[in-house]
């Protein structure tokens, strides 16, 4: 694929950043993609690989080699339909995904890796330009109807494979717009909602119908992180009047830290201060919303939502932003004739890190300190992994001081009370019993109810959520007509 001795010729590209002075002033995207010969050199940096291991290192199975070749000669039409097979979003994944392909690239063995998310991104920005993604309804109804339970990328992916098939799909979201974690979660600064807005018309126009505002269970039990409404829809009413019920919402239980001084003011989950910055740039109004702005602000957690948190209270003019890490600092470098061709542990700096940030690594907080009700100061510790477990340095204990505490250490399961409305069995950590193959793929054990995405897998990438988000559309697809051309 691509040139034949173009990775001997080429370097690897990356994407290019906006400064930071001129980023911080503005919660717009900016990143600098591929033109279009950066992007046909990136591509014949593709190697005739005899097993594209990409293929596998990319949980949508993108056919990698091939639309890499397709843009090195130009044809870039062709490019979009191949990556759309796979993936119905490219643009959320050009932007959000953290490329296990390139960690599976077989030039990654010694070298560095093909850009194949940059290529991604330069192949879906431009064929919104020229008008190539346009709407696909089936000519044939199928007279099935489907409601999908939550609109993160599990939800819209399964919504549009569903009508694709010619079912009469609903989706009901409880926040007033679509989009799940995608819209309230990711900041706009790394991907803008208007990329979200353009693929529900496209969905709208294939026939599926948004329903916002509509909560699936009792309102006193749902999620008080993002939840905005106004109306509910019982477990009952939806097995009654849809003929299967797929369950796609989101992991939004937040891992706590129960240390002493957490009930003290100024310490918040990530997903309690990163939707309401959101809702603010999206026009919405917000009372009371937290703000980082001349506090000394320390994120608990050390992965994507942490950094998310650095990003945005960067933006909002922080005094300083620390973050901490239970885990000890990994390699800058990976060995990679170990690790090679899975996902390695290293060092990861992102565009948040880049804007400044304190980084501290093998750290545990041990108390919360506070002065008239509201938190003032940390008490750590740091620690070493020892026989299973992490334990205390002698002699390392220290203060930080904070005037906002975010805590970002993950997601523990979706909300307990959507699965309880449908009865549905859970596993050991509160997610959806379901198996991904075989004849009851994506079932549950509650009749004609399926779950897919971090409903059922628990937290992860949405490159996962898409993937199971097209799966199960399968089995669904299936389990109404007898059998599914839809792709797996």
């Amino acid at each position: 694929m691509g040139k034949v001795t173009g990775f001997l010729e080429y370097e690897r590209l990356e994407e290019g950043y906006a400064p930071v002075a001129q980023r911080l002033k503005t919660w717009k995207e900016f990143v600098i993609g591929l033109n279009e010969e950066q992007a046909k050199i990136q591509g014949a940096r593709c190697m005739d690989c005899g097993t594209p291991f990409c293929n596998n290192g990319c949980p949508v199975n993108n056919i990698i080699p091939d639309f890499n070749d397709l843009v090195y000669r130009g044809d870039w039409k062709n490019a979009i339909e191949v990556l759309h097979s796979t993936n119905n979003f490219p643009e959320f994944t050009g932007r959000v995904c953290p490329a296990p392909c390139e960690a599976a690239c077989t030039l990654n063995v010694n070298d560095d890796a093909v850009g194949i998310k940059s290529i991604e991104h330069a192949i879906i920005d431009r064929a919104w330009v020229e008008g190539w993604v346009e709407p696909q309804p089936s000519a044939v109804k199928t007279g099935k109807k489907v409601a999908v339970v939550g609109s993160g990328p599990a939800g819209l992916a399964a919504a549009q494979q569903l009508a694709r098939a010619g079912h009469a799909v609903t989706l009901f979201e409880k926040n007033s717009r679509a989009g799940g974690l995608l819209r309230y979660g990711i900041p706009d600064f790394k991907m803008e909602k208007s990329h979200i807005d353009r693929r529900i018309e496209q969905m709208k126009a294939e026939g599926v119908e948004f329903r916002t505002g509509v909560l699936v269970g009792a309102m006193g039990k749902a999620s008080k992180v993002t939840n905005d409404a106004k109306e509910t829809v019982s477990a009952d009413q939806l097995k009654a009047e849809f003929d299967a019920v797929l369950l796609t919402g989101g992991s939004e239980n937040s891992r706590d830290l129960p240390v002493p001084g957490r009930d003290l003011d100024g310490i918040h989950f990530a997903m309690e201060f990163l939707p309401q910055q959101n809702k603010v740039v999206a026009g919405d109004k917000v009372k009371g919303q937290i703000m980082a702005t001349g506090k000394h602000v320390i994120v608990i957690g050390g992965g994507d939502t942490g950094s998310d948190c650095v990003g945005t209270s960067n933006r909002h003019g922080a005094a300083s932003v620390t973050q901490f890490e239970v885990m000890p600092q990994p390699p800058e470098e990976e060995n990679r004739p170990l690790t090679w061709p899975y996902w390695p542990i290293k060092l990861r700096s992102s565009s948040s890190h880049e804007e400044g940030c304190k980084r501290e690594f093998a750290i545990s907080t041990k108390e919360f300190v506070g002065a008239k009700g509201r938190v003032t100061a940390l008490k750590t510790v740091q620690v070493e992994f020892q026989g299973g477990k992490f334990v205390e340095v002698p002699g390392s204990e220290k203060e930080y001081q904070a005037d906002l505490v975010l805590l970002a250490m993950g997601f523990v399961a979706p909300v307990a009370s959507v699965l309880e409305a449908f009865g549905v069995d859970k596993d050991a950590r509160g997610n959806a019993k379901a198996a991904t193959e075989g004849p009851a793929a994506y079932r549950t054990g509650v009749d004609k109810v399926f779950a897919a995405g971090d409903m059922r897998r628990g937290q992860s990438l949405v490159v996962w959520a898409i993937r199971e988000g097209r799966q199960a559309a399968r089995a669904v697809d299936a389990y109404l007509m007898g059998s599914s051309s839809l792709p797996r």
